[in-house]
């Protein structure tokens, strides 16, 4: 017989009924009672032992976290919280677990202790159903683009570009490390390296998924990016996952209106088929808010946060807009925010970012039109030419969460910026190519994915919503 799933099982609307189950021992008691999972679901499988009957040599290895494979009848379960339960015929350990050593043992454990434990983890409830979430996420990125029309593009992971600017890169080398060759200036030679020019692990994929949508038309990247910046904070992250659509003939607009549908249809998947996931990871949220000051505890629940989203239409609004109403708020004038506004062309903080969704407007909020020169060299250069056509979306208890802009098109003017700003042409010969052939308007966005999960889990760790986090000085298992 071929064993069910503890998720199918508990889904069964038949009893009395043969069956087989495989999974880990979450806890044993009196010698009778199994609570089995196998990670399909949240939820435990409540399995009982005739233990007058039983070997007393097996029920002495049947430990926490031990492998069992399970046969018995499904029954109607008399206990709290479970329709069901299985009426254990016979039972074989498929691996022993020391009960003495395991580290995952049946009590609250702190995130510092998991991460240690980052390969046992996952047997916790909490990062069970964080995992599962991530893995729902994931799907529905690429079933959302999958039915819009998109071609999904993998973009290279090695680059001898920085699409950001940001010089803060890994880089990739073949080269001697204790005595690598030097050119006559006394400098690495790179020409000697494997790929004869300097390389890196990439920061994006935008610019090359740029070339693609000017072909293909629409098309998005979904993979690992690397930054090297030595930031050991709990938003930070040194390998990690991006989305970043591009789409040939659109302008910022349509990059708004694309950026809504996606985020507003990603997050109502999750909360339509993660449902009992969601739930636990609310009441843990509600727990923990217990123990806060009044004033650090979350204004919404995890569920209406995500339908704050999914609910409300996003409100639009400019730059220069939003630092007028930034400048005469009352958390300003009393100087109430950490960073206080007092100027155009200033960089926004979550501080302030979160004040426009949770206070202000109390909806979503997308900002547009900023300033040119606190934003990246491929952004359309507006008319004004103090701001370009970029766009970021703001979320409630994150801040900035989208960023994206329509993308500068014009030849001359991308080559004034990339001049301004000491980017050697030769370096993007084949990004300028594409505004020497049939160029046109065209916008895209990226969305960092462990942000986005860090957002539907209500985790406040980034480290706790990827599988390995790599942050400085940490690149264990």
């Amino acid at each position: 017989m071929k064993h069910s799933t503890v998720a199918e099982l508990l889904s069964q609307n038949k009893t009395q009924v043969e069956v087989e189950a495989k999974g880990w021992v979450r806890t044993f008691r009196a010698n009778r009672f199994i609570a089995l999972n196998d990670g399909s679901t949240i939820n435990n499988i409540q399995c009982v032992i005739d233990f007058e009957n039983t070997d007393e040599t097996l029920l002495k290895r049947i430990t926490t976290g031990a492998a069992v494979h399970i046969k018995g009848t499904l029954v109607e379960s008399h206990g709290k919280g479970q329709s069901v339960e299985i009426q254990v015929t016979s039972i074989d350990i498929l691996g022993d677990s020391d009960a003495d050593e395991y580290p995952i043992q049946p009590k609250k454990h702190s995130f510092e202790f998991l991460r240690e434990n980052a390969h046992l983890r996952t047997r916790t409830n909490t990062f069970s159903a964080v995992m599962r979430l991530r893995s729902s996420l994931s799907f529905a990125i690429h079933k959302y683009f999958n039915e819009n029309g998109f071609y999904y593009m993998h973009t290279p992971i090695i680059t001898g570009s920085d699409a950001e600017g940001a010089g803060e890169m890994f880089r990739v080398s073949t080269l001697d490390a204790k005595s690598p060759p030097l050119n006559d200036e006394g400098n690495i030679d790179y020409k000697q390296d494997f790929f004869s020019k300097e390389t890196n692990l990439t920061v994006s994929g935008q610019l090359e998924a740029e070339t693609y949508a000017m072909s293909l038309g629409k098309v998005y990247t979904f993979g690992p990016t690397f930054r090297a910046e030595n930031s050991n904070t709990s938003r930070h992250l040194s390998e990690f996952w991006m989305i970043e659509p591009e789409v040939a003939f659109m302008d910022l607009a349509g990059n708004m209106d694309l950026a809504e549908d996606f985020m507003r249809s990603i997050l109502s998947y999750v909360l339509e088929n993660n449902k009992e996931d969601l739930a636990f990871l609310e009441q843990r949220l509600i727990q923990e808010d217990k123990f806060k000051p009044q004033a650090e505890r979350n204004e919404m629940t995890l569920t209406e946060k995500l339908k704050f989203v999914v609910d409300n239409n996003f409100k639009r609004v400019s730059y220069t807009e939003a630092i007028d109403i930034l400048r005469n708020c009352k958390p300003n004038k009393k100087k109430k925010f950490k960073y206080l506004i007092n100027e155009w062309g200033v960089d926004l903080q979550s501080e302030h970012e979160r004040f426009l969704v949770e206070k202000h407007f109390k909806c979503p909020v997308i900002l547009f039109d900023y300033p040119a020169n606190i934003k990246a060299f491929y952004m359309r250069l507006n008319d004004d030419g103090k701001t370009v056509r970029a766009m970021d979306i703001l979320f409630p208890g994150i801040g900035e969460i989208v960023g994206g802009s329509q993308r500068e098109e014009r030849l001359e003017v991308l080559k004034e910026k990339m001049a301004e700003l000491d980017i050697p042409e030769e370096e993007l010969w084949w990004y300028l190519d594409l505004r020497k052939y049939g160029t046109a308007e065209h916008s895209g966005f990226g969305l960092g994915f462990e942000r986005l999960v860090m957002f539907a889990t209500g985790m406040s760790n980034i480290r706790d919503v990827i599988p390995y986090p790599r942050t400085p000085q940490n690149a264990e298992f």
